[in-house]
């Protein structure tokens, strides 16, 4: 394929992803296939000559969209959102146009300078304060290391880079036993230790227990541990529980904690005026992950790290050899001394093209419409005896158990996800709360309805009446 044929089959992929999206509601959300189907459909060696495009243009056709759990589906209630709106694949296929490397500020100029400015849009439209600063990371997992490595080495100043971890005090980072996975990975490839990342109970209203924190901060203390970090949820993944961020905050800077606030899916929530009491305190954290990805349409991947002072992060992260320096500039903002990878991607231009075809008016509307009719479906299996509501949030999620007639709550909820999700219908998942296996269902899809989302409750039905 040479580049005079480009335009020509980009506009068959255009007609394609029209083909896509306005068929979608027609495809199951998530296909019946068993681990290795696919694999079979496709050749075991690589190809000797050359494959003519429209060959492998069709066979994307018919192999590939049959294969995907369909993530932009109106029916898809599972995991959290990750939506890819339009403007946000319109910019993407401009900047894979492009094929830019945007390492460094003279490597892509507009990459850097315009990364700066959506972020501080970002910053204005969730309210806080204009001491932030930020970068566009891959995802929160990478953000989350970031904030956890600067935690070990602004507690070591910076000797351990250098020096290695031996012979140190142990370290100790705090968090919710109701954190996300990537808090315990990132303290595994920290180097601190699984061991010493310290789950702290909820309390009754779903956030960490203060008074047990503090207990245990004192307790390391004297016994030789060096507390160094603390990680706060907004709007978990597991259940949407949030920890109250000013107080907890307030205890990381009486042990001179740094703090890092997990916001990945709720936090783009908070361009809604009347959802920031939620994280009310959080001018006062260290470091804040969140994900346009999730809920503002800015496809995969883009998520936003900000950070009160910078420098801290880029003492821990930062490395300029000589190939590295820009020598027409003293200085100049290089995000690669921000974060883990040295090569970066042009996220920013997919927030800029989002931002501005819907405007901050335009997604708020979006939010409040999935949390309205989340509730709207969590009020219906509330009032029905056969199910009961085990979490609720204020973020378009909840959890519910089905009775069933076994007796076996656990096991009547598990046989009943299984059927919804085989029939392709809506996809939900599940987590597990005190030992109680549940269904989650998270509303947060951009093309999503008011009647996609109450066919929920419908859906459920359907397959309890079949049991009965």
């Amino acid at each position: 394929m040479k580049y005079k044929d480009l335009g020509s089959w980009l506009t068959e992929a255009a007609k394609w992803t029209d083909s896509y999206y306005s068929t979608i509601r027609d495809q199951p959300v998530r296909p019946n296939l068993s681990p290795g189907d696919f694999t079979k459909e496709l050749s075991s060696s690589p190809p000797e000559k050359a494959e003519g495009i429209e060959v492998v243009f069709n066979d994307f056709k018919r192999l590939v969209p049959r294969a995907m759990t369909h993530w932009q589906h109106p029916n898809f209630f599972a995991y959290f959102p990750a939506n890819a709106a339009p403007a946000s694949i319109l910019a993407e296929s401009l900047v894979s146009a492009m094929g830019a490397q945007a390492m460094l500020w003279q490597t892509s100029p507009v990459a850097t300078e315009m990364e700066i400015v959506v972020i501080d849009w970002l910053r204005q439209a969730l309210g806080l304060s204009k001491d932030f600063k930020g970068t566009i990371q891959d995802s929160a997992t990478t953000a989350t290391l970031c904030a956890v490595l600067t935690m070990r080495e602004k507690s070591l100043n910076f000797t351990g880079l250098t020096k290695g971890l031996y012979g140190i005090k142990k370290m100790r980072i705090y968090a919710s036993d109701n954190a996300h996975s990537s808090v315990d990975k990132a303290v595994r490839l920290s180097g601190i230790g699984h061991e010493n990342l310290i789950k702290i109970s909820l309390d009754n209203n779903l956030s960490i227990d203060i008074n047990l924190l503090e207990e245990q901060i004192k307790k390391d203390i004297r016994s030789g541990f060096m507390p160094v970090g603390l990680i706060l949820s907004v709007g978990s993944t597991s259940i949407g529980a949030s920890d109250k961020i000013g107080d907890l905050i307030v205890l990381a800077k009486k042990y001179k904690l740094f703090s890092h606030i997990d916001a990945a899916w709720a936090g783009p929530a908070m361009i809604c005026p009347e959802l920031r009491h939620l994280w009310s305190g959080v001018d006062g954290a260290d470091s804040i992950v969140f994900n346009p990805h999730k809920w503002l349409g800015a496809q995969f991947d883009c998520s936003i790290q900000l950070l009160k002072d910078p420098t801290a992060q880029i003492n821990t992260l930062g490395l300029r050899p000589a190939y590295l320096e820009t020598l027409e500039s003293h200085e100049v903002t290089n995000f690669n001394e921000w974060t883990i990878p040295l090569g970066r991607r042009f996220r920013a231009l997919k927030i800029w093209f989002v931002l501005r075809t819907y405007g901050l008016t335009g997604i708020r509307e979006l939010i409040r419409n999935h949390i309205t009719w989340a509730k709207e479906v969590e009020n219906l299996l509330d009032s029905d005896p056969d199910f009961k509501i085990i979490t609720s949030s204020p973020f378009g999620l909840f959890t519910f158990q089905y009775s069933g007639i076994s007796g076996d709550s656990n096991e009547a909820t598990k046989v009943l996800l299984n059927k919804i999700n085989a029939s392709g219908d809506c996809y939900l998942t599940q987590t597990e709360i005190n030992k109680k296996f549940v269904i989650r269902v998270s509303v947060g899809t951009f093309e999503t309805t008011r009647h996609d989302v109450l066919r929920i409750y419908d859906t459920i039905k359907l397959y309890t009446c079949e049991e009965n």
